[in-house]
């Protein structure tokens, strides 16, 4: 059995109430590191002053089931005295140390060597995991003291820090945000689990489901699934992810079912339609429905296939899967399925490729790169229908389009579209989302130019995390690179941004 306690607590909370904004840590302050010295599961009579903060938390922060299920960390405590009894600090030379070690050290030759080392390995990301989770806790509990120092308002304080904690993991910010969600909920609520995975008995998405099944149960009903699974995990140590998930989902729904309910009335509120990109011209079309809404869409478009398979002498040639797939283009649309819908896509092409005199693959906005044959059949297919075919011409100086610029300060269409084709995505490393604004790098307040070389697609949540306290942007031409947009953090770290790769290049 892993032996842990637990530390800090919400406290307890009606089901049938909303979730509190407002959680307990256990008595004295917090330290810098969350991990150090014992953990108890006591609350104390009297609640600190520096608890009782009612700031409005970042929504991408607490990405589980119950958004209110774990707030963000309170503004710091006043600073503890130096422990001599506390280990030495870790330093990055360390580490990169500890890696040139492990990449400058041979394999071994025996299989089972092998097997062993891989084994170790695992277990090391595990650890290596949990340290993180320690790091980012300590990391945003240290922010928060230093803002709360500097007089900023309870409003503003802790922006940014899960932007800053994804460029650090090389995440997008929507990743960076459900990992700064899933440290504080193993360092405050999950000791046993954070001990589990720093053992590497469970890895990091384990873990993961864990925070996720039992975000709903209350400071008391919490760490009770903490502990007994910690010893389920020391009796079934080989269960795999779905039986994981399957059997803590078990335990909550035994601590507090009308908990459960709650939270699948809540998820309800969740449900929304995706798209992904698929490689050969191909999007994968996501919808997250209730069970009831979502079994009724499946069955009607089963019932479909089933119709057209069940005369043999009507040759129906395509298989099911497909059949139901175009069911579903048909009634969302409205029309036939090999008939191209009334839509607006937005194709770079070189002049030579759509010519056909050569190759070079274009690029459709918000899908990535695709042959420019493809692109000549949809031409040639839209040309033969009753659609509309808008060509429009974007000229390009040497190797990229060409600059625009506006006296004003926003950004005009054209050069907007202009900006989104260029960029094709958020431009904040890691990121990768759907382009929603187009800002200045340099901030238009300062000094910066509404044009196209100081300006930037970037996502919702991007776009505002660059707004807090200490993030500044500077972009310049590179010959090679292109358009280079360099953000720097608040701790001084600083992140280039290349342009991608687009037709002509």
């Amino acid at each position: 059995m892993i032996d842990c306690v637990a530390r800090a607590v919400r406290p307890r909370r009606d089901p049938t109430q909303a979730a509190s904004a407002d959680w307990v840590p256990g008595p004295g302050p917090l330290p810098l590191d969350p991990l150090s010295g014992p953990w108890e599961t006591t609350i104390p009579e009297v609640i600190p002053d520096w608890v009782l903060d009612d700031s409005p938390r970042e929504p991408e922060e607490w990405l589980f089931a119950d958004p209110d299920a774990l707030p963000p960390l309170p503004d710091a405590p006043p600073p503890l005295p130096d422990d001599p009894a506390s280990p030495a600090e870790m330093d990055r030379s360390e580490v990169a140390a500890w890696r040139d070690t492990l990449m400058s050290t041979g394999l071994p030759r025996q299989q089972a060597a092998l097997i062993d080392l891989i084994r170790e390995l695992e277990d090391l990301k595990s650890t290596a995991a949990a340290i993180q989770a320690k790091a980012a806790v300590a990391f945003e509990t240290a922010r928060r003291r230093a803002e709360a120092e500097a007089g900023m308002a309870k409003s503003k304080r802790g922006r940014g820090i899960s932007a800053e904690i994804a460029l650090a993991r090389r995440e997008s910010p929507h990743k960076g945000g459900r990992l700064l969600g899933l440290a504080k909920a193993l360092v405050t609520e999950l000791p046993c689990t954070l001990a589990a995975l720093a053992a590497g008995t469970v890895n990091e998405w384990r873990a993961t489901l864990v925070a996720r099944e039992t975000a709903c149960l209350d400071a008391d009903d919490r760490p009770i699934a903490d502990r007994w699974l910690a010893d389920h995990l020391a009796a079934h140590p080989t269960i795999g992810d779905k039986r994981l998930a399957a059997e803590v989902r078990r335990k909550v729904i035994e601590l507090d079912q009308h908990a459960v309910v709650a939270r699948r009335a809540a998820a309800a509120g969740n449900r929304r339609v995706t798209t992904r990109a698929l490689p050969d011209g191909m999007v994968q079309f996501s919808a997250i429905l209730p069970l009831r809404e979502g079994v009724a869409v499946y069955a009607a478009l089963k019932q479909a296939a089933d119709r057209a398979h069940a005369n043999p002498a009507a040759g129906e040639t395509r298989g099911r899967g497909a059949i139901m797939a175009d069911t579903l283009v048909e009634r969302v649309t409205g029309q036939p399925a090999r008939d191209p819908a009334n839509v607006t896509v937005n194709v770079v092409i070189t002049d030579q490729a759509l010519l056909g005199e050569t190759e070079e693959p274009a690029h459709v906005d918000g899908y990535g790169p695709i042959s420019a044959a493809w692109v000549r059949n949809l031409i040639a297919a839209t040309a033969d229908s009753v659609q509309r075919i808008a060509l429009r011409r974007l000229f390009r100086g040497p190797g990229r389009l060409i600059r625009m610029e506006t006296a004003s300060r926003r950004f005009t269409t054209a050069l907007r579209q202009l900006i989104a084709l260029r960029d094709q995505w958020c431009r904040t490393p890691w990121c990768g989302a759907p382009i929603r604004h187009v800002d200045h790098a340099h901030d238009h307040a300062r000094g910066g130019p509404s044009s196209y070389l100081n300006g930037q697609g970037l996502c919702e949540a991007c776009n505002y995390a660059k707004q807090a306290t200490g993030w500044r942007s500077t972009v310049h031409q590179d010959p090679e690179r292109g358009h280079v947009v360099d953000t720097t953090t608040p701790t001084g770290h600083t992140y280039p941004s290349t342009q991608p790769i687009g037709p002509g290049d």
